[in-house]
C-alpha cells in the first residue's frame, strides 16, 4: 500500500447480499427487532465493517455517515 492510500482510509468491501440490505433500509434508523434471522446476520456484519452503528440501547442500527466514499462492491 502506498501512503496516500492509507491517508485516504482503507475500503470496505461490500457483498452484493449487503449492498441489497443498504438498498432496501434507505431510512437512517433501523430496528432491530424489526429484521428477520437472515437481515440481522447481514447487518452485524455491515455493523463489524462499520457501514452502520449500534445506537447505546443496541436496539437499533444506524447508518454511518461518511462509508459510502470507502465502499467497494464486490
Amino acid at each position: 500500500m502506498k501512503l496516500h492510500q492509507i491517508l485516504d482510509g482503507i475500503p470496505i468491501v461490500i457483498t452484493n447480499e449487503e449492498q441489497q440490505f443498504i438498498d432496501r433500509h434507505p431510512k437512517a434508523v433501523v430496528q432491530i427487532a424489526s429484521l428477520d434471522d437472515h437481515d440481522t446476520w447481514t447487518a452485524q456484519n455491515l455493523v463489524r465493517k462499520g457501514v452502520y452503528k449500534l445506537t447505546n440501547d443496541s436496539k437499533n442500527i444506524v447508518i454511518n455517515r461518511g462509508h459510502e466514499t470507502k465502499r467497494k462492491s464486490l
